[in-house]
């Protein structure tokens, strides 16, 4: 089962339907037994930094959150919920969860409209052992909508990037933590592909 973290942030209903389009079993919850329970965790998100980690912070659900990637379980931050593993962001004053080294930055002014909402290819990192990407080409395009960016300081856990008037790293990867900016369950057969590789690590045996 996989549980989808509710913490009043959005676009829980579209990640539960694609997943539920894979044939996964899906709960969306923020009480921590079932959390625990599950097979593979998900955190989406969409709106702001702070408002997301006051929500977080209120229902218990840091705590949570450090547990499950202590034990191991498969982990997926979608959008904000990348941006929330991390230490800080520059839209607000507060920390983020720093399970992660990185900072959270504005997308800079270079003409282009921000927030950015649109379609992106994505670029592999070299020598990159990818498990979300497995099987997707490369300059795939991806559906984004975000005015901050993620700048991770360990360079080794990014996987892909993408270009919008500064390099933005689009993924992650880190032992059981996945994390991607983009929004994977708004982007079409290449998104559904993502969740797939995602909702199959541990099933290569059955």
């Amino acid at each position: 089962m996989i549980a989808i973290i509710d913490y009043d942030a959005g676009n829980l209903k579209s990640v539960q339907k694609a997943f539920e389009y894979l044939g996964e079993k899906v709960i969306i919850t923020r009480n921590q037994t079932d959390i625990l329970k599950a097979d593979k965790v998900v955190l989406p998100g969409v709106g702001a930094f702070q408002d997301a980690m006051e929500k977080i912070l209120d229902f218990h659900l840091d705590e949570v959150i450090k547990k499950v990637i202590e034990r191991k379980t498969p982990f997926l931050g979608i959008c904000l919920g990348l941006q929330l593993l991390f230490e800080s962001s520059e839209e607000s004053k507060g920390a983020g969860l720093g399970i992660l080294k990185g900072r959270v930055l504005h997308i800079p002014d270079t003409g282009l409209k921000v927030p950015h909402m649109g379609w992106n290819s994505l670029e592999f990192k070299p020598n990159s052992k990818t498990i979300l990407f497995q099987g997707i080409t490369e300059n795939a395009f991806v559906y984004f909508v975000h005015s901050y960016y993620l700048k991770a300081q360990e360079e080794e856990i990014v996987t892909a990037t993408t270009e919008y008037g500064v390099s933005i790293h689009a993924a992650i990867e880190k032992e059981n933590i996945f994390a991607c900016q983009f929004h994977p369950e708004k982007s079409g057969k290449v998104g559904l592909h993502i969740l797939k590789n995602f909702a199959m690590i541990g099933k290569e045996g059955e």
